[in-house]
């Protein structure tokens, strides 16, 4: 590689001149306040149709399960309703949040890789989408099945809204960031942080890893870890090829 062809390499702006630390401050709170004025607006769609959302979709796998909620706080719908809109107005916004994070890492990336921060953004977008309706769909009405199922008939099973919506939010993201193993693998794999001999070399850890975290966010029973293991290791297979199309793009 010549010295010119480095140069173009290096953190600079559009004009040509090279970022200074404070520069660089500067453009990741411009990130953060479009990344933020996205979420907000995002959060006002979803409290129009704020109704909706919480009877269809977040009453819905307690409905299937046949579980039994409460509110037990004065104001507890009310933060239920507020942390719902919020809640849906980031997941709406995914897109705009992965676009202005690639935009903020722009500047670190070569010239015949900048045109590719589109397709970045929408497969990251699919990827995080596609974790929270692997979640919705298939482990938390596993999740709610198991528990409003089990315990003893002397003992009624109700749960607090509260509990329920952490149980919801931890399931859907933890699903939702495994998700995004593919295009983690291809930013370390720019970084020179990982490589796809790396991840083949230690491929049977992995394996253990995964089984491991399967059995954590599933329900005690081996059909339900299995249901979540599959895509992941999946996923890593994914993650290898992706690292290696990335490197040999280098």
């Amino acid at each position: 590689m010549t010295s010119s062809e480095k140069q173009e390499d290096e953190f600079v702006e559009e004009g040509g001149a090279e970022m200074s630390f404070l520069d660089h401050l500067e453009e990741m709170r411009w990130r953060l306040i479009y990344a933020i004025i996205g979420v907000v607006i995002g959060t006002i769609a979803a409290w129009i149709f704020i109704d909706q959302l919480v009877y269809f979709i977040l009453l819905k796998p307690a409905r299937d399960a046949n579980a039994n909620l409460q509110n037990l706080k004065p104001f507890g719908q009310l933060f239920l309703y507020v942390q719902v809109a919020i809640i849906a107005g980031i997941v709406v916004s995914i897109p705009n949040i992965f676009y202005q994070f690639w935009k903020f890492i722009s500047p670190a990336l070569k010239r015949s890789e900048k045109k590719y921060i589109l397709a970045i953004v929408i497969f990251s977008s699919i990827c995080f989408l596609s974790g929270l309706v692997f979640a919705y769909y298939v482990l938390l009405p596993l999740a709610m099945k198991f528990v409003a199922e089990f315990g003893s008939e002397d003992i009624m099973n109700n749960f607090a809204i509260n509990e329920y919506m952490r149980i919801i939010i931890s399931l859907m993201l933890g699903s939702a960031i495994v998700f995004e193993l593919p295009m983690l693998s291809f930013f370390l794999t720019k970084l020179g942080v990982l490589t796809p001999a790396f991840m083949r070399k230690y491929r049977k850890y992995a394996l253990v890893t995964i089984l491991f975290f399967a059995a954590f966010l599933t329900p005690p029973d081996p059909v339900s870890q299995l249901i979540l293991a599959v895509p992941l290791v999946l996923l890593y297979e994914i993650s290898i090829f992706i690292s290696k199309i990335s490197l040999k793009k280098e």
